[in-house]
């Protein structure tokens, strides 16, 4: 250990090892895992649970989470009060949403072959937006989604990246939205085929086919209905049914709440079969013609679900967070997964917590218990806030969140939904972990850019607590 001290200070001394690698402590890079700092057994949540003086504190109850749910949508303009928009909606209105997003791109781009993207191709795909379509005023239309479904800036499934080696990140995918999820639509794109709509977190474009609109108050009804479910899994599934194919084997993903049909008949079968082995729920179908109706579905009682939303603790906090550990990094919510943001999002969403979509929305969000950063902030300062981390802290760099699970010798621990890991290996040289998952780090250690550590780019702490 002295012999490794010596050797940094010497590669230091010598411009070998940049100041960023300079670090407070010695690190070891495990060779079962090949990410610094984590041994095989921190990769179970028990591990941290175990470390946690109080793991079962609640950090708010069921009527703080309520008011800061409130305080998110009065003062966050990354939010969209669907119950407060009005029964008609200008051209001028729906405009800026749509151009807000769907801006022709400047930049290259290249398909999934590593081909430029021809200029002809992008005027078709800009062309289907049909902006010159909208009308001077509309009446406001409502509906609701019935499968997971991919947000798009543009109303294509094109696929684009920003680099011709480059085929995981696609630059036209924005976000997701789920099962009963609700929606505001204000336009439709020139083929037909699209949707652009008003989710409460997010406005952009959806396949038509995943949308059924219904009447206002039966759309906005649906979320708050009782008694629910609500996934507390990575995701649940329903059951198989021939009878009902839009709510057969239907993903629902943490978070998601769905009503149960209390009143059910014991015996009456649903869909074909018996239902005391499920809860039977009730599930939005589009109909042939687009309109929304609501068929009963089967979720099986093995499926990880609760009658309400977990307590938040630090327990569920470290046991949610570990339920998605090794899924594959998904931009936007694609791949089936889900990205960084989306990751603590649906985490917390599994409590009852809203946040904002976006990290770039979630860090500065004056709705949360806030901690800024700027440049001039001394790296002591900050190493001395990151000390005092607790669970479920969400710390931000640039484009990136992380959520604290706890600490180690005074070490802040994180899991985090990432491309990747830097870090000086032995040598002073950056080691790259394409992690491109769900992972398990130290915060200190983490490198930004081969230069500058995480702390030192951090932007924002948010405390979802007190």
């Amino acid at each position: 250990m002295r012999l490794r001290t010596v050797l940094f200070a010497s590669l230091l001394s010598i411009g070998l090892l940049s100041s960023a690698h300079a670090y407070e402590r010695n690190w070891s890079i495990p060779a079962d895992t090949g990410v610094i700092g984590v041994e095989q057994a921190q990769l179970d949540p028990s591990w941290w649970v175990a470390r946690q003086g109080e793991p079962d504190r609640v950090i708010l109850d069921a009527q703080a989470i309520a008011a800061q749910n409130a305080k998110l949508m009065q003062l966050d303009d990354s939010m969209f009060d669907l119950d407060a928009l009005p029964t008609s909606l200008y051209r001028v209105r729906v405009a800026a949403w749509i151009d807000g997003l769907s801006k022709r791109p400047t930049r290259t781009l290249y398909d999934e072959r590593g081909r430029t993207i021809a200029n002809a191709d992008l005027d078709a795909i800009v062309d289907n937006v049909n902006l010159a379509a909208i009308p001077a005023s509309q009446p406001t239309r409502f509906g609701l989604v019935v499968h997971r479904a991919d947000l798009r800036t543009f109303p294509t499934r094109t696929r684009v990246f920003s680099s011709n080696d480059d085929h995981d990140i696609d630059r036209f995918q924005e976000s997701g939205l789920f099962p009963g999820d609700p929606v505001a639509i204000v336009h439709e794109s020139r083929d037909g085929q699209w949707l652009f709509v008003v989710n409460t977190r997010y406005a952009a474009w959806i396949e038509k086919r995943l949308v059924a609109e219904g009447r206002r108050d039966e759309v906005l009804a649906y979320g708050k209905r009782s008694p629910f479910r609500i996934v507390t899994g990575a995701r649940a599934t329903t059951v198989y049914t021939p009878e009902q194919p839009g709510v057969s084997e239907l993903q629902l993903d943490m978070g998601v709440r769905v009503p149960v049909i209390a009143d059910w008949p014991v015996g009456k079968a649903v869909n074909g079969q018996h239902g005391y082995t499920s809860h039977v729920i009730e599930l939005p179908v589009r109909n042939d013609d687009g309109t929304l109706r609501f068929a009963p579905a089967l979720l099986p009682r093995r499926e990880p679900t609760a009658d309400a939303p977990l307590a938040l603790t630090p327990r569920n906090l470290i046991q949610q967070g570990f339920k998605f550990l090794g899924e594959r990094y998904g931009w936007g919510h694609s791949y089936n997964a889900r990205d960084c943001s989306g990751f603590v999002s649906e985490i917390y969403r599994s409590m009852g917590v809203q946040l904002p979509r976006n990290t770039s929305d979630q860090a500065v969000s004056p709705a949360l218990n806030r901690i800024a950063f700027d440049e001039k902030d001394s790296h002591a300062k900050r190493m001395a806030i990151v000390r005092e981390l607790q669970v479920g802290d969400l710390v931000y760099i640039p484009g990136h969140v992380m959520m604290v699970i706890g600490n180690l010798d005074g070490e802040p621990y994180v899991i985090h939904d990432t491309t990747g890991l830097s870090f000086a290996g032995p040598d002073g040289q950056t080691v790259r972990a394409k992690t491109n998952g769900v992972t398990v780090s130290p915060l200190t250690p983490l490198l930004f850019n081969g230069k500058q550590t995480f702390v030192d780019r951090i932007t924002n702490i948010q405390r979802i607590r007190p």
